[in-house]
């Protein structure tokens, strides 16, 4: 079985990506259990399209039967119907308005970033600075709900949301490593 990438680095960074977000996505699974179907069912939903997102990239990477254009499309929408249900259509109710609408105005710009930079026919002309504003954007989302979560009351939930909202940026941090490798080649 042999691997598309050879540098040390780019296997690292696709080795913690998929070792993160499997331990993230299998947590997340625990809660759906731990929960019930009928309270947690949005993030079943969700983990199906992380889930998905791995397979892919571990077919990617192991020069499975996925080309980079397949590849390419079909996380790319992966991550923007996430990005479509979680952030903007069923937004969940934050504490802080600001940080609310704050959340909301990034997801757009990432959704608007994904389509534009994914979805384009010439995607090897991308520049890094590019690829990694799609990662950027995602990693501000994530901290913005992330400090809305440590600022109101704790539950039961809290730990498991604190899990979730981490998935996504480690999935496009994995994504964009594969994307700023192949506009080098």
């Amino acid at each position: 079985m042999s691997i598309r990438f050879k540098n040390k680095s780019d296997i690292f960074n696709i080795v913690v990506t998929v070792v993160a977000a499997v331990l993230s996505v299998g947590i997340m699974l625990y809660g759906v259990w731990h929960f019930g179907l009928n309270n947690t069912w949005p993030e079943l939903v969700l983990n199906l399209l992380y889930i998905a997102c791995l397979v892919m990239m571990w077919m990617y990477f192991f020069n499975g039967p996925i080309t980079t254009q397949q590849f390419n499309y079909w996380c790319s929408l992966c991550v923007g119907v996430a990005v479509l249900l979680r952030d903007i259509l069923f937004q969940p109710h934050l504490a802080y308005f600001p940080i609310q609408k704050a959340c909301l105005i990034l997801s757009v710009a990432l959704l608007i970033m994904l389509t534009y930079f994914y979805s384009r026919k010439d995607w090897k002309s991308y520049t890094k600075g590019n690829l990694w504003a799609i990662f950027v954007v995602d990693m501000l989302i994530a901290m913005l709900y992330n400090i809305d979560i440590i600022l109101e009351p704790t539950d039961e939930f809290t730990s498991y949301m604190l899990v979730e909202i981490w998935i996504r940026p480690t999935i496009t941090y994995g994504l964009v490593a594969c994307f700023v490798k192949e506009t080098q080649q």
